[in-house]
């Protein structure tokens, strides 16, 4: 069993997540601690300035890097966790390309590695898209190996910046896609229009009315019939923000636009599931949570209720996908990413040089 701490700055550009877990990179995950680290509102501005790959980029790397050495630090000190043998580091997805074969994570591994005195696994998705995947969803197998007892069909939902679904068969077959916007486009209308961060507890959308002309308008872009494996940058849908609406309907229609968009993956599940389970920050939206449940037809929970943490979920995923990485075991399939064949990805920064 490797002891791993993983990280995610995810889509919503909100902060930093760590989680601890002991894994032998298969099918034995045990959780233990977990944290948030907010970024400020100063740093999120500069990292938003950079998406795209525009402006100080290697400024901006450089601070997240500094940041995520500083949250490993304070993680590793409160909670008192022992010698850690891997850090699994996402970075921050900037650009994301795959029909052009690119993906762009900003952070630096070897930085990391320096800073912490610890082996650092980063630079998860380049592999996958080299080798013609969409480098994402990378989380799927981490579903499985969570999931394993539970009844099936299931699906898990991560409600992100962007959206992405993780289907898991009776027979453990899996398939993965980004569903479509997640809680980017809602944090980007209330920053437009109100500077806050988010639409706190649905506030303005449970306030708001649908446009049904705009909902139609954005279920008719051909990504949602295009059949998965399929992914998302977090400003494919920017174009689909509405104008002409009070604060309170935008919010509601984008709202919507999520729960409509994860409603319409469904149609390409080979079998309807049992059960949806909600991650992500998504879920802490009780207007985008009734959205859900109205529209999915299926029975659905906050994965809080078979006992994961959704706070810690992802940063979890990238422990555990550190270790797969140190074991040699993919971590992306034909059926997570269209990458053509199983494949291993994440690239190494030692610590100091390892002697034999």
């Amino acid at each position: 069993m490797w002891r791993a701490v993983g990280m995610m700055s995810g889509t919503s550009l909100d902060g930093i997540d760590l989680a601890a877990i002991e894994t032998d990179g298969r099918d034995r995950v045990i959780a233990g601690s977990a944290m948030t680290l907010a970024y400020s509102r100063e740093f999120r501005e500069r990292l938003r300035s950079v998406l795209g790959g525009v402006g100080p980029v290697a400024e901006v790397e450089r601070e997240l890097t500094d940041l995520h050495a500083a949250a490993v630090e304070q993680f590793l000190r409160e909670h008192s966790i022992p010698a850690v043998d891997v850090v699994g580091f996402h970075g921050h997805t900037i650009l994301h390309c795959p029909a052009e074969r690119r993906t762009w994570q900003i952070g630096d591994g070897a930085r990391l590695a320096r800073r912490l005195g610890i082996d650092v696994v980063a630079d998860f998705r380049s592999a996958d898209v080299a080798a013609g995947g969409e480098g994402a969803p990378l989380a799927p197998l981490f579903h499985a190996a969570l999931a394993a007892t539970l009844p099936k069909p299931l699906a898990v939902l991560n409600v992100g910046g962007v959206a992405n679904v993780t289907w898991i068969g009776e027979g453990g077959e899996i398939l993965a896609f980004d569903t479509g916007p997640g809680n980017a486009l809602i944090d980007d209308w209330v920053r437009l229009h109100t500077g806050g961060a988010a639409d706190i507890d649905g506030i303005l959308a449970r306030a708001g009315r649908v446009s049904e002309s705009h909902l139609r308008r954005f279920l008719g872009v051909t990504f949602f019939d295009r059949p998965p494996p399929k992914s998302l940058d977090r400003d494919d849908f920017r174009e689909m923000i509405p104008d002409g609406l009070s604060v309170p309907d935008g919010a509601a229609t984008l709202t919507e636009m999520t729960a409509a968009a994860v409603a319409a993956s469904a149609r390409h599940f080979p079998q309807p599931v049992r059960e949806w389970l909600v991650t992500g920050g998504g879920r802490r939206n009780p207007a985008l949570m009734d959205a859900l449940r109205r529209r999915l037809g299926s029975p659905m929970r906050p994965v809080e209720a078979v006992g994961w943490d959704g706070d810690a979920l992802e940063a979890q995923a990238f422990a555990y996908l550190a270790v797969r990485s140190l074991e040699e075991l993919p971590l992306s399939l034909p059926s997570t990413t269209g990458v053509p064949e199983p494949t291993h990805g994440g690239r190494l920064s030692e610590a100091a040089p390892r002697h034999a």
